[in-house]
């Protein structure tokens, strides 16, 4: 068994004043990039792990860093650093708002278009699903979210989206027990969903034990290096 720690951002922002909860100064964002660099970590893409033959395979320490949303600002501050430094990222898209904004939150931060999105290069950039409609799962019927599912489907065809087959379930939430859960998980497989994200807070093993309820680790834009650092290596059971 190995660790695989994965990072969850958001958005990004050049002023230093607005990092806090779900935003992170562009210049912390690169001191943790540069962190996980020094200590030898490599950056994974899921499809790099359904590549894998075997556990052998698995680099000696990994990471994987994703982005929810798909913000301009994760095109314009966070992608450079990543092709400057040479590591992968995941960001994951609610498809509805492409060319928006967040309306789901109330807010007014702009999405990527589809031209941008098609411009990220997939060796750094892997692209995956983050809902249609930016809906909570665990409040929605079966019905509910194999239409989401059509219509996330209908989008990526009709744009010509490269998308992998992962999905980072909206706010973290998806039914957690019973016969719901299962009728969820039945629902992602008939979908060819291979991995599915939720928060958690705790460092993965792999091989997953369950490949729906892989644990992010919430990255906030006022946790100092020390924070950053126990995150990654401890998870949740530092705090």
């Amino acid at each position: 068994m190995s660790k695989l720690p994965i990072l969850m951002y958001h958005s990004v922002s050049t002023q230093s004043t607005e990092s806090k909860g779900l935003t992170i100064d562009v210049k912390i964002l690169e001191e943790q990039l540069l962190y996980l660099k020094s200590e030898g970590y490599t950056t994974l893409h899921f499809k790099d792990l359904q590549g894998f033959k075997s556990t052998k395979d698995f680099p000696k320490k990994a990471v994987i860093i994703t982005f929810d949303d798909v913000y301009v600002n994760q095109l314009n501050l966070a992608y450079p650093l990543f092709v400057k430094h040479n590591l992968k990222a995941c960001f994951y898209i609610p498809f509805k708002y492409v060319n928006g904004v967040n309306t789901w939150d109330a807010g007014v931060t702009p999405i990527m278009s589809v031209p941008q999105l098609q411009s990220l290069d997939d060796a750094v950039i892997e692209l995956g699903l983050h809902s249609f409609a930016h809906q909570r799962y665990d409040q929605l019927s079966i019905e509910a979210i194999q239409k989401d599912f059509d219509l996330c489907k209908d989008f990526i065809v009709e744009n010509k989206l490269n998308v992998n087959n992962t999905l980072a379930y909206p706010y973290g939430k998806y039914p957690k027990t019973g016969v719901e859960q299962h009728a969820f998980f039945k629902c992602l497989k008939e979908n060819q969903i291979a991995y599915g994200l939720r928060i958690g807070n705790r460092v993965n093993t792999f091989p997953f034990k369950n490949h729906y309820e892989i644990q992010r680790l919430d990255i906030k834009g006022d946790d100092s290096m020390k924070v950053f650092q126990r995150k990654l290596k401890k998870g949740k059971s530092w705090f």
